[in-house]
Formats: structure tokens, C-alpha cells, sequence
């Protein structure tokens, strides 16, 4: 009843706001008020994954209250650990293993209870895998659109999103009472972890059932930086030309910078590199202090990934390569000397 009347008042709200004066904007906080946001939060194996922690920033950019949920085995910790998030009123956390590895079939009907029980006019989710995966589902059984790859919030109901792999930005205004949007982590910066002190309460667990059970996983695993959350990326493409020259060039680099090693489509297509490094339209978003690249020629795919990041340094023989156009700092020569040779001088640092 109570979340019926909410979303009423906020229709009447939206008309009013639209329909009125153009000098209405003032009373836009007053509608703020009203908005509630579930921020739906990962974790892994007790741990809470930061990048997720963009759902919250991007919630307190709606105004009004920012609720986290979290859900799995031993999740109450987790649920201690993110209370001291600022930004977050409360935690809503579901103790159950069932929902440890995020498997739609359940975690999106366990989803759909709490945000019912809690009359949220607002769900959001990092879009990762995991939010890719879950929302979709969430926004069909509550018979609502989805919103995706969201990087600016403008008000409650618009909202900003890149289509045509970045070569186009698109401004969206949604009229359903329950919005339910992903949002790119490197849009929206990360909010301290300390400081804050929101409530922490049990949530609603239908238990519904999953007709998909997990087999296995098997994951690259590295010693150094994550590369979605990493302040320095070190990224190698085709130019590169075999699987031995990229790991005979790039793992001395990053290792020189602290950096966490990444790779284009192109690259990875090649057999040069992981799959999980690979950092793109198709791959992943990265949004580091510096993002220096070897043997990259700049397709639309790939800046898609990147062109957030603060410093953009290049490396290639072609002087005329769209990187250049993007870059911050661009150097025209052969990567096979001028990489060990820039490893080496960082080194000597």
C-alpha cells in the first residue's frame, strides 16, 4: 500500500513538474524526498567487490535515500563491512549460499520481493557481469524497462547512456513508476569507505527455485592489479604480433609501473592474450590515471573502454593512427625498442 502510494505521489509529482512554470527546478528537491534507491551490491567469497560501490554514487545523484542489498553464505559480515559506506542509510542482506553465485534464475525473483517490501522507485546495479546478468530478469518480472550502461544521471526520471560503441550519447527519459538501470562504474567515482553508518536489517528470502545449477569456474588468476579497478593500465594490440613478443613486452612494463595488463579484441582474437583482459565495447570498462598502449591502432571498439581514462599515452609506427587522435601523450616508433626501452628507464626510477 505504502509503495502504491509513493509511486502515485511521485506520478503527480513528474506531471506537475513538467506541466508548471519553466522556473519549476527548485522544487525538483522536494520530489527528491520521495525517491528511494535500492543499490544492489557484489560480493565474492565474503568480500565485497568496490566497483559495485558505483550503484550508491549513482543513487545519491537521484537524491533521496540510498539502501545497499546484499545477498549469500556469511553475508552479514559483508553487510558490517559496507555499512560504514558513506552515502548508504541502510543494508538489507539475505544469508543464504544459494545466492553466492549471483545465478539469475533465484537471485532475481529474491531481488523483486525485497524491492516490492520496500516500495524502491529506483534499482540500480554496476553494469558488470554480474549486473548484466541479474537486471535484465528484474526488470521483466516487474513488467518494466531496463535501462543499461547508464554514465550520467541529469534527474530522477532522464538519464544519460552511450550507444553505437561510445560514438553516440543518447539522453533517456524514462515514465515507469520502478526504474531499474545499470550503470558504468567509471562514470560515477567510488564512494569512501569509511566514515558512514547505516543500519544493517535482514531481508525477504522467497527461496525461489533455480533450474540452473553451477558447475565450475575456472579463472585467470594474477598478482597484480584488478584491471577493471587498477590507477594504471598497460594494454597491448595486434601490433604486438605473436603470443611471445606480448609476453616477453608487457609484463616487464607493468610490473615497471605497478600497472595491471590489458589487451585489444584484436590481440586477444590473435591468441596473444586472455580473455579477461581484454578492454572494450566487448570487454571491459577501465577508467585509470593513465592507460599507456603498445601496438594499438584506436578502433571505435576499444576507445569504447577507455576513453574515460585520465592520461591516455600510445605507443605505434603508424603516426596516423586514430590512437593519436585520443591520446594524451603520443610517441611514433617501433614498439619493439621503444617499449623495453621506456621499461628500462622506468626501472632505473
Amino acid at each position: 500500500m505504502f509503495a502504491a502510494a509513493r509511486h502515485s505521489v511521485l506520478r503527480q509529482a513528474r506531471t506537475h513538474l513538467r506541466l508548471s512554470q519553466p522556473s519549476a527546478l527548485p522544487q525538483y528537491s522536494a520530489l527528491a524526498r520521495l525517491l528511494s534507491t535500492l543499490a544492489v551490491l557484489e560480493q565474492k567469497d565474503g568480500k565485497l567487490i568496490n566497483t559495485s560501490l558505483a550503484a550508491v554514487s549513482a543513487g545519491q545523484k537521484l537524491g533521496g535515500s540510498v539502501t545497499a542489498f546484499l545477498a549469500g553464505s556469511g553475508v552479514k559480515a559483508v553487510a558490517d563491512e559496507a555499512a560504514k559506506v558513506k552515502g548508504i542509510e541502510k543494508i538489507i542482506y539475505v544469508e543464504n549460499g544459494a545466492y553466492d553465485k549471483g545465478l539469475p534464475e533465484n537471485y532475481a525473483p529474491l531481488l523483486v520481493e525485497n524491492i516490492k517490501k520496500g516500495g524502491f522507485t529506483h534499482v540500480l546495479a554496476s553494469h558488470s557481469a554480474f549486473g548484466k546478468n541479474i537486471m535484465p530478469r528484474v526488470a521483466a518480472l516487474l513488467d518494466t524497462q531496463q535501462l543499461s550502461d547508464v554514465t550520467e544521471i541529469q534527474s530522477e526520471d532522464t538519464f544519460v547512456r552511450p550507444i553505437y560503441a561510445g560514438n553516440a550519447i543518447l539522453t533517456v527519459q524514462s515514465t515507469d513508476d520502478i526504474k531499474i538501470i545499470t550503470v558504468r562504474g567509471t562514470g560515477f567515482p567510488t564512494p569512501e569507505t569509511e566514515g558512514g553508518s547505516a543500519a544493517v536489517e535482514e531481508g525477504a528470502d522467497p527461496k525461489a527455485e533455480c533450474q540452473t545449477e553451477w558447475v565450475s569456474e575456472d579463472l585467470a588468476k594474477s598478482d597484480r592489479p584488478d584491471l577493471s579497478s587498477a590507477e594504471k593500465v598497460v594494454s597491448g594490440g595486434r601490433g604486438l604480433k605473436s603470443k611471445e613478443e606480448f609476453d616477453r613486452l608487457m609484463p616487464p612494463l607493468a610490473d615497471a609501473l605497478g600497472a595491471a595488463i590489458g589487451a585489444s579484441r584484436a590481440a586477444v582474437d590473435s591468441g596473444f592474450a586472455d580473455n579477461s583482459l581484454q578492454v572494450g565495447q566487448t570487454g571491459k570498462n577501465v577508467a585509470p590515471q593513465l592507460y599507456l598502449c603498445a601496438g594499438i591502432s584506436g578502433a571505435i571498439q576499444h576507445l569504447a573502454g577507455m576513453k574515460d581514462s585520465k592520461v591516455i599515452a600510445a605507443i605505434n609506427k603508424d603516426g596516423d593512427a586514430p590512437i593519436f587522435q585520443v591520446a594524451d601523450v603520443g610517441l611514433v616508433g617501433d614498439l619493439f625498442e621503444k617499449v623495453p626501452e621506456l621499461t628500462e628507464k622506468l626501472k632505473a626510477q
